[in-house]
């Protein structure tokens, strides 16, 4: 355990009552810089502007609405007003507040970050950057500006700009908590995980009690296994905002992981609706309902995921187990047999298929499709994405605004389902031109190089893809083209040092199990990945050596 941590841990067992707090996003930022002087519309904006540092909007609103009964001071006001409501949840309130009269200038700057961020929690990521555009005319060296710019830049798929935005932010505000929680969660993307752990727990060391951190902090020590500790924070956070159902989903997955299904179910009903549209936690709840006994009721959970996020591969294959689980058989045929047909899925999935057929009475293809699946070594080429859609429709939709990710992604991803990888390519290099820090963009032009068989042309692909953000898709690229080129031991090396940051990556173990297997030097190393990987319930590939003792 680090020193930080210690220190940090440390400093929570010394400490006493924790006063109450509302969880800001890091997109809603906190207040801006008050005006000096002691004139009563001064005061009430410094008022407001402790309220909402130590976590309370709610009596920021109050007093708020009390200067402006009693100055008649609603313009220079009211953006005060409206970020206290949206820290409240209330973006209609927030909304209606801005529209009610107008802004004093020294406050136009507050209340277009404010419009920004509403029109982020909403989604419309235009609206967000017009209103942003209109708040740095204004206040240029705002960091909590620069924080919500970041969150969008991300939200829209722009990594490298958002880790511009947020360095600036740390920049202009070294202390500012949202500023190093938001740089942390990016290097959590860049780097991985490990590499995250320093920038959460010294920002926590300055900012013991700010809910952004604390959640983000938690949530990686859980994501790095580190499951005692994250009770810690997450305990921490209960206290610091004990509105929060945060805290109560990562007990929820530290219950499943000891095995304590019936706990870690009940725990998870107990956060009522709060997660209810939550990708990681409809899959947590898939799979408690599903270790109950809950079949029927794993199944419809899992099927509302698949159609909320239809290329989540996991979502997929936990929902196939459940179908099997279920004897849904037709209804597991009838989902996943054009993933298979289409490469799209891994061993386990193509042998669920082929079970399915076998129960359906078609014996031949069942039985070839468990065969193909005893023979996958898990290392395949990745395929992308098929497009939603037929190929006449998204070329016309292309061909009305070729310039926009939203019709030229899932017509490039149709052209190359469609065996057209050459027309695809020129399409696929002109999205990645345009969005240069999307790492998306750069996978899907490596994709088409890796399908037509320039194997070192889609490297340096995803190698600027992993520039931007290195996660497991692009983990699985880089491995197969550096050994498409003959760089086994590269592609081994660079495996180790991802797993080393994500720990908890099952990817990264196949990858790394196929990758060792055979080799003499790794006979042990290999056999205790091995034994992690049936820990993890990661896919053992079959070309992998068994494991002695």
């Amino acid at each position: 355990m680090t020193a930080r941590r210690l220190s940090f841990l440390r400093s929570e067992r010394r400490s006493g009552r924790l006063r109450l707090a509302i969880l800001a996003t890091l997109a809603l930022g906190s207040a801006g810089m008050a005006s000096g002087g002691e004139s009563a519309i001064a005061d009430a904006r410094k008022a407001a502007d402790a309220a909402i540092a130590r976590h309370d909007p709610v009596s920021a609103e109050i007093g708020l609405r009390q200067a402006i009964a009693k100055t008649h001071a609603g313009d220079a006001l009211r953006a005060w007003l409206a970020e206290a409501l949206l820290l409240q949840g209330d973006g209609a309130g927030a909304a209606r507040a801005l529209d009610s009269g107008a802004l004093s200038p020294d406050s136009a700057g507050l209340g277009w970050r404010v419009r920004g961020q509403i029109a982020l929690a909403g989604g419309q990521l235009g609206q967000a950057a017009a209103a942003f555009d209109q708040a740095l005319r204004v206040t240029p060296n705002d960091a909590d500006l620069w924080v919500s710019i970041a969150a969008m830049r991300f939200t829209g798929g722009e990594q490298a700009q958002a880790v511009t935005a947020a360095d600036r932010a740390v920049t202009l505000d070294p202390g500012n908590p949202r500023a190093l929680a938001m740089r942390g969660l990016l290097i959590r993307e860049q780097y991985g995980l490990a590499a995250a752990l320093p920038w959460f727990e010294d920002a926590l060391l300055l900012h013991p009690d700010e809910p952004a951190l604390l959640d983000a902090y938690a949530s990686t020590l859980g994501d790095l296994g580190q499951y005692r500790a994250m009770l810690v924070v997450a305990r921490k956070l209960a206290e610091v905002d004990p509105k929060s159902q945060r805290p109560r989903l990562m007990e929820a997955v530290l219950a499943a992981r000891a095995g304590q299904a019936e706990l870690a179910r009940s725990i998870l009903q107990r956060t009522g609706s709060a997660f209810r549209d939550m990708p990681a936690a409809m899959l947590l709840s898939g799979v408690l309902e599903m270790r109950v006994g809950n079949k029927a009721v794993a199944v419809e959970t899992l099927e509302r995921l698949v159609t909320l996020q239809p290329d989540n591969g996991l979502a997929k294959h936990v929902l196939a187990r459940a179908l099997a689980a279920n004897a849904e058989w037709r209804a597991l045929a009838s989902r996943f047999d054009d993933d298979v047909a289409a490469g799209r899925a891994g061993p386990d999935l193509v042998a669920l298929v082929g079970t399915a057929w076998t129960r359906l009475g078609d014996r031949a293809k069942g039985e070839a499709l468990i065969a193909r699946a005893a023979a996958m070594t898990g290392t395949a080429s990745p395929v992308a994405l098929a497009g939603n859609g037929t190929l006449a429709v998204l070329e016309s939709r292309y061909a009305d605004n070729p310039h926009a990710a939203a019709n030229a992604v899932p017509y490039v991803r149709a052209l190359i389902a469609a065996h057209r990888a050459d027309a695809a390519q020129p399409l696929a290099d002109r999205l990645s031109d345009e969005n240069p820090g999307n790492a998306d963009a750069q996978l899907l032009a490596g994709d088409c190089r890796m399908i037509r068989g320039d194997a070192r042309g889609a490297l340096s692909d995803y190698q600027q893809a992993a520039a931007i953000r290195f996660n497991e898709a692009i983990l699985v690229r880089m491995d197969a083209a550096l050994r498409a080129v003959g760089r086994a031991g590269d592609a081994d090396g660079m495996t180790s040092r991802y797993l080393a940051q994500n720990p908890q990556s099952a990817v990264a173990m196949t990858l790394l199990a196929a990758g060792w297997a055979g080799n003499p030097a790794r006979v042990r190393a290999l056999a205790a990945l091995r034994r992690a990987m049936l820990a993890r319930g990661a896919e053992i590939p079959s070309t992998a050596a068994p494991v002695a003792g």
